[in-house]
């Protein structure tokens, strides 16, 4: 009886004893975690983001490139209409100086421009570009009707930008062509106003023989020799 009464009075003792031992686990447990959390980032010794790259700085286009662009411009705004055959003309005369410069600066110099030549013909070509920056926003644009006169006119244009754009036109051609389709313009716009807004029988005759020519023009300008060599 004696030994039954001691067992039962043990057995809260031996309970308690297995609780401790648990507990001692759990928190030897922890302690051996603490140093993974820190690593996989805890709030006490989170690592410092890594700065993002730095993108590098795009490099600045080459002579030949930048030629390329302004024409590229001045061909759309020839296209939409935004620049008329008057301002075509003034911009692609300024090209065939800038190029004709840039040519004569290489040839004296083994083929290659000095960095005071480069300079000098980048600062020429951000006063283009401002130039035809202005006249592709200005009030003047070109404006075409549905009639056979003005759709004609329309169709020129688009040869030329076209040879513009693809490099078959130099600028120095292209100032030309469009030097005539501005003759051909005031013509019209001059027997217009004098004739009520309308055009003789005669006047389109005359005209449109005057777009033959022209025609004839830039088609031999767009398949002779003379091309605008693309950049690399």
């Amino acid at each position: 009886m004696k030994f039954t009464c001691m067992k039962w009075s043990a057995l809260p003792i031996l309970v308690l004893m297995a609780g401790t031992v648990a507990l001692a686990k759990d928190l030897s447990s922890a302690d051996s975690q603490q140093p993974d959390e820190a690593q996989s980032g805890s709030p006490a010794t989170a690592a410092t983001p890594a700065a993002a790259p730095t993108p590098e700085a795009k490099p600045k286009p080459t002579v030949a490139r930048r030629k390329e662009n302004q024409q590229d411009r001045i061909a759309q705004g020839v296209k939409s209409g935004q620049l008329t055959p008057g301002e075509t003309s003034k911009l692609e005369s300024k090209e065939a100086a800038l190029n004709a410069e840039t040519k004569a600066d290489r040839a004296a110099n083994g083929g290659k421009l000095t960095a005071a030549e480069k300079k000098q013909i980048n600062g020429q070509q951000n006063q283009l570009s401002k130039q035809i920056g202005k006249d592709k926003h200005n009030a003047s644009t070109q404006h075409y009707a549905n009639n056979k006169v003005d759709q004609r006119r329309e169709n020129q244009q688009d040869r030329v930008a076209q040879g513009i754009k693809s490099g078959q036109m130099t600028a120095g051609e292209a100032a030309k062509a469009e030097k005539q389709q501005k003759g051909i313009n005031r013509q019209v716009a001059a027997d217009r106003k004098a004739n009520g807004g309308t055009l003789t029988a005669s006047e389109k005759k005359q005209v449109n023989h005057e777009q033959n020519a022209a025609s004839k023009n830039i088609y031999n300008k767009k398949h002779n020799l003379k091309t605008q060599p693309k950049p690399n």
